[in-house]
């Protein structure tokens, strides 16, 4: 059995990693490096980068931070936000990233997803889905930072993102973002059983308990989160002992 990974989240905006909830009331935390390396650490198994505004704003990537974390942190890191090429990709990976995030891009040129694939490896793309929950029940695909509705069906998107050579999905459910009343178990469920690649459960995460249930009952390979570990609601070392303690396999400090 694969071990199930620890995620924090760091959604950096001018230079700052902040957090919102439900992609607004947005406050500041840390700086970014710092934050890494001290995740990096305590045992974190991976990391998440998201230049949150970069796609709305059309700008470019935040190059140096990823460069610096590159320099300071022994785990795995991924990069989102504000890729809209190729050549994102490649200078996104030069400076360091071992995975390459992309959302909005994506839904606008599906062929991305393929092309990066190619260039670089499946193992290297990661499509990132925001997703929300209709008055009908349907989960839609969002874009922009969560500011539009693509009425894109979440499960569908997915799997064609793997069909066109993501290697894994980070699924971000907007309506309990940042409110730790627990992941969207239902969706992470539909979507993990509907897909071959890992699942990254994000979205929810209040206590220990909302971890052991999106990676027990809703099937997810991962769960990222960022507010818990942040404000040291909740320690990593603890998270994995628990998570052990109750039947998870997963790499222990």
């Amino acid at each position: 059995m694969l071990a199930k990974r620890i995620i924090p989240c760091l959604d950096v905006r001018n230079g700052r990693v902040v957090k919102g909830q439900q992609f607004k009331n947005i406050v500041d935390v840390n700086d970014p490096v710092v934050l890494a390396k001290r995740y990096s650490e305590l045992g974190a198994d991976e990391l998440v980068f998201y230049d949150i505004t970069a796609s709305n704003e059309e700008r470019d990537i935040f190059l140096d931070v990823v460069e610096k974390t590159a320099e300071e942190v022994h785990i795995p890191f991924t990069v989102g936000g504000g890729i809209r090429t190729i050549e994102d990709f490649r200078k996104v990976l030069k400076a360091g990233a071992d995975k390459v995030s992309i959302n909005s891009a994506a839904v606008k040129n599906p062929e991305i997803i393929t092309e990066a694939a190619r260039k670089f490896g499946r193992q290297c793309v990661v499509l990132s889905i925001d997703a929300k929950q209709t008055e009908d029940g349907s989960w839609h695909v969002f874009i922009n930072g969560g500011r539009v509705d693509t009425e894109m069906d979440a499960g569908e998107w997915a799997v064609k993102g793997e069909q066109l050579g993501a290697g894994e999905i980070v699924l971000n459910a907007m309506d309990t973002d940042g409110v730790k009343t627990g992941y969207s178990v239902d969706i992470t469920k539909a979507i993990s059983e509907r897909v071959r690649i890992p699942v990254v459960a994000s979205g929810g995460a209040g206590k220990k308990e909302h971890f052991l249930e999106v990676l027990k009952n809703g099937k997810a390979d991962a769960a990222l989160a960022a507010s818990v570990f942040h404000y040291g609601d909740i320690q990593i070392k603890d998270l994995k002992q628990f998570l052990y303690d109750n039947g998870v396999e997963v790499r222990r400090v």
